[in-house]
């Protein structure tokens, strides 16, 4: 059915596209309006989309539509069905959500859902609304949505580079890389500019200001240039999902992705630099490509050196390097160029040794006519030699000569001399075995023992002693069976025949086992790599301490790639702490290694790797790679390898790369399971701290209570008392009120972060708040003066009088404190924005520098060891109270000197108050009926 191993298609991509099909069969779809910026017709092209379906005959629910004032969008929304949003209280705040629950329960064919990447209000069942979308798309309910280019995550930080603005609603690219469908809505930036002008994209407020930052024209055109490429990008995906899914074979050229095919003749570098310029040029994802076959396995090392350096070369360029196997060049550079859908290859170009000898152009040329072929012309520089020429034993193609360690590598040479005397002693044992076996057996049997000694051979020792055998074979059997026998004359000529059949068969079978050998050699290569990654994730996933990580990774280095390994961690200070037991041992098992610490920190600082194989200090015996994790570098994995070229090796490197980044995502797993440890241990000791503060302060404030009132009556005692006693009664009534106050405090945040106060929360006038206040302070106020500044015409505010006195309490009684007696306090409250400011400013000494921010922290207090009264619980208490209202609270110096305390709480819309003819209109109404 498939006449050619290339137009077979891949299983492994079919049945990856068959589990996805069932996956998503049983899932919603979702299509995605996808424009540069706001204002280009997203939420418009939705609707209309909506429309049509909706007319015909589709079930179509709104989850949620912004409509921004835009007249013309709003009026799509009419005829259709729109589901009522979810309200949530929010810090007093009445916030309005798309109410999932509702959908869920309505169970549309298609509900729309407007600005994916939005934010849900706290209280929300999912943080994001893109989670909600996902549970939409679960449930089977297909789903159409509106998306900007900078609210992707991986071009988050590109937009803000470009526009100056950070954008924190952002969603994961893989929501958006698996969308059914990507609509790309776009309109030129003087089109988009001209509709913010007439006010078609805000409203006229907002106009001039958006002009001003984001919608400007240069950023404009930079935006749409992303989000057409992103388009494209996505679009690719799907072309190649598509592509196996119908079993096409054939290259689309669709995209400029170039191809570079390298061999072990010296211009390959020259290919590689060529390829990268033009790739440049074209701004196009290049590739390069490897095939090695079993001829060239038995390259010197140093030649199989230059080939991986200059594979390196070409990742140091940008481009995705791969070493393929098989025994047809031109077949596999035709195979990877389909599957990866490459419309051009670029090879060097090389001359012929023999005239039936084909060169890798042609033949390629040949298997794929569809596809564009550039062959490069040699170096100005450069040898003219034949690839073949420089396979030869006696040209040394590497610049410099191997290391020692390398030299001791070339001894399987010698090996392979005995496996051609061992072939040769085969096929003479063979002669001299089936020589008693000549008058029951005919010749033809005779043929098959050779033939099979040939076979075993080749399964054993490869291609050439194979061939050996078979060459020796054919004498064997001339000499010892053909007659004359004893002699090389042949009587017949039907047995020249022979020895011409039994040739080729024993060629044609050599190179055949040789290969199926070689083939199963890189297979056994390639399930090892597996083993060995899934044997080692495995291990790591069992790990919960640092010293576990530490040896298993040490463990499976030293098995995978027979190198020591040892892992470096950082200090707070992310300062490398080298152990010193495996950095000992290291350097008793090799004289020349000493570990450098001064290069795995700069490993560690740049992220990057160091050492062997690298531009960085290439000379160290050590290679350094950086155990980079999602979040930060977790330490650097020092190795010494016994030889120094197996770190060139792209697969090897693969390999070693994903050990890293296993071993650092269980660094980063181990670090975080210490900081939920601790965490727990934290919360759950600020509970029973709370639990104490609020047994204690309730305990305590009952006696409290009695002796409060039995000082006050003492000193109020009749007939007053001696001037003596008199003093000790007031001093003992005001050390009363102060315990009492602290008591107070201490239950008062216990039940705060209990969560068991509840607000009463009325619309109050400001200025009784703080008359209030300053009525319950006389007790501590003494000699300082306190003004009030309020703004007039003060709106009325939605708060909780009783708490919000007890933080005007609390940063009066912090002033009264840390100022001397007779300073100036003032109370200060205007309208800011959509905010009531109020400050409490005094004029005494400050606040300690630094500090402006721990202030507000349970149990912090001015100076450290202090002869003032209290445990630093007032300003914590304030912080809490005011954020619980939907405010904030501030510290820092004041313009004329000392310490200024500013909180803020949200206006909010007052209600209207009826005028008295209305009022009196109400009542004689009522009084009528």
């Amino acid at each position: 059915m498939y006449p050619n191993n290339d137009q077979r298609p891949d299983p492994d991509a079919l049945l990856a596209q068959v589990q996805a099909q069932e996956r998503r069969a049983a899932r919603g779809k979702l299509r995605i309006y996808f424009g540069a910026s706001a204002g280009v017709g997203k939420t418009y092209a939705m609707l209309t989309a909506a429309r049509k379906l909706q007319a015909d005959g589709h079930d179509v629910v709104v989850g949620i539509v912004e409509t921004h004032g835009r007249s013309e969008t709003a009026s799509l929304l009419e005829g259709l069905d729109v589901l009522p949003l979810k309200t949530i209280d929010y810090r007093g705040k009445a916030l309005t959500e798309f109410d999932i629950d509702a959908a869920l329960a309505r169970r549309p064919v298609l509900i729309l859902i407007d600005e994916l990447a939005h934010s849900n209000a706290p209280g929300s069942r999912h943080p994001k609304r893109w989670q909600d979308v996902e549970e939409l798309l679960d449930a089977g309910i297909d789903v159409f949505t509106t998306l900007n280019v900078q609210h992707l995550e991986s071009l988050n930080d590109v937009v803000g580079g470009i526009t100056g603005i950070r954008v924190s609603e952002t969603l994961p690219d893989t929501v958006f890389d698996e969308a059914d469908e990507v609509v790309l809505v776009d309109i030129p930036a003087d089109e988009l500019l001209a509709r913010l002008k007439v006010g078609k994209v805000y409203q006229a407020q907002h106009v001039e200001r958006a002009s001003r930052n984001f919608f400007r024209k240069g950023n404009l055109i930079a935006l749409r240039e992303l989000a057409l490429r992103r388009t494209a990008d996505r679009i690719e995906d799907d072309v190649q999902a598509y592509r196996i899914e119908k079993s096409i074979n054939t290259v689309w050229k669709t995209d400029s992705a170039l191809l570079a095919c390298i061999g072990p003749h010296s211009g390959a570098e020259h290919v590689i630099r060529s390829t990268a310029r033009l790739a440049s040029q074209l701004n196009a994802d290049w590739h390069v490509i490897y095939i090695e076959t079993p001829q060239l396995q038995r390259l010197l090392p140093a030649q199989r050196e230059r080939i991986l350096r200059t594979l390196k070369l070409g990742e140091s360029l940008g481009a995705t390097t791969a070493i393929l196997s098989g025994n047809d060049v031109a077949l596999e550079i035709v195979n990877y160029a389909r599957s990866q859908n490459f419309s051009k290859i670029i090879l060097g170009r090389s001359l012929p040794t023999w005239p039936w000898h084909t060169p890798h152009l042609k033949r390629v040329a040949a298997l794929a006519p569809d596809i564009d072929l550039t062959q490069l012309g040699l170096a100005s520089s450069e040898p003219l030699q034949t690839a073949e020429e420089s396979n030869a034993p006696g040209v040394a193609l590497s610049l410099t000569q191997p290391p020692a360690d390398e030299v001791e590598s070339l001894s399987p040479r010698k090996q392979r001399q005995w496996h051609y005397v061992w072939a040769t002693a085969a096929s003479l044992l063979t002669a001299v075995i089936a020589t008693p076996l000549l008058p029951y057996l005919d010749l033809a049997n005779i043929v098959m023992l050779f033939l099979l000694t040939v076979v075993l051979i080749a399964v054993r020792f490869g291609r050439g002693p194979a061939v050996t055998a078979t060459i020796v074979g054919v004498a064997a059997f001339d000499f010892f069976f053909v007659s004359p026998r004893f002699s090389f004359a042949v009587s017949d000529f039907q047995y020249v025949v022979t020895f011409a059949v039994m040739l080729v068969v024993g060629l044609i079978t050599a190179h055949l086992t040789s290969g199926l050998r070689y083939q199963a050699r890189v297979a056994l290569h390639r399930e090892s790599r597996s083993r060995a990654l899934y044997e080692f994730a495995r291990e790591l996933s069992s790990a919960l301490q640092t010293e576990q990580i530490f040896e298993i990774t040490r463990t499976f280095i030293a098995r995978t790639f027979r190198a020591q390994a040892t892992l470096l961690l950082p200090d707070d200070a992310g300062l490398l702490q080298p152990p010193p037991l495996v950095v000992g041992e290291l350097s008793r098992n090799s004289n020349r290694a000493v570990l450098d610490m001064g290069i795995a920190q700069w490993a560690f600082d740049h992220a990057t790797a160091a050492g062997i194989g690298t531009d960085t200090l290439p000379g160290s015996h050590f290679f350094y790679l950086p155990l980079v994790a999602p979040m930060r570098t977790r330490g650097v994995l020092a190795i010494q390898p016994e030889s120094r070229r197996w770190i060139l090796i792209p697969e090897q490197r693969q390999q070693l790369d994903t050990f890293a980044v296993l071993a650092a995502i269980a660094l980063e797993r181990v670090h975080y399971i210490e900081v939920a440890q601790d965490a727990l241990v934290r919360m759950e000791s600020e509970m029973l701290r709370n639990s104490l503060l609020a047994a204690l302060s309730h305990d305590l404030r009952t006696p409290l209570t009695s002796l409060v009132g039995l000082s006050e009556s003492l000193a109020r005692f009749k007939p007053p008392l001696a001037s003596g006693q008199q003093a000790l009664a007031d001093a003992l009534h005001n050390e009363t009120l102060r315990m009492s106050n602290l008591v107070s405090n201490l239950l008062d945040m216990a039940r705060i972060q209990s969560g068991e106060v509840k607000f009463n929360l009325q619309w109050q006038p400001f200025e009784e708040v703080v008359g209030s206040a300053l009525r319950a302070s006389q007790s501590f106020l003494g000699s300082h003066e306190v003004q009030t500044r309020l703004a007039r015409d003060l709106p009325l505010i939605h708060i909780d009088a009783v708490l919000i006195e007890r933080v005007l309490c609390n940063l009066l009684e912090n002033a009264t404190k840390y100022t001397p007696a007779g300073s100036r306090i003032v109370i200060a409250a205007e309208v800011s924005g959509q905010f009531l400011e109020v400050a409490v400013i005094d004029n005494g000494p400050g606040l300690p520098a630094g500090k402006e921010e721990a202030i507000f922290e349970k149990f912090t207090r001015g100076k450290r060891e202090s002869s003032i009264p209290g445990v630093g619980l007032g300003l914590a208490i304030c912080r809490a109270i005011v954020e619980a209202h939907g405010g904030a609270i501030r510290a820092g110096q004041a313009a004329g000197g000392g310490a200024s305390i500013v909180f803020t709480l949200p206006l909010g819309t007052p209600p209207a108050m009826p005028d008295m003819d209305e009022s009196e209109a109400n009542i004689g109404n009522t009084h009528h009926d």
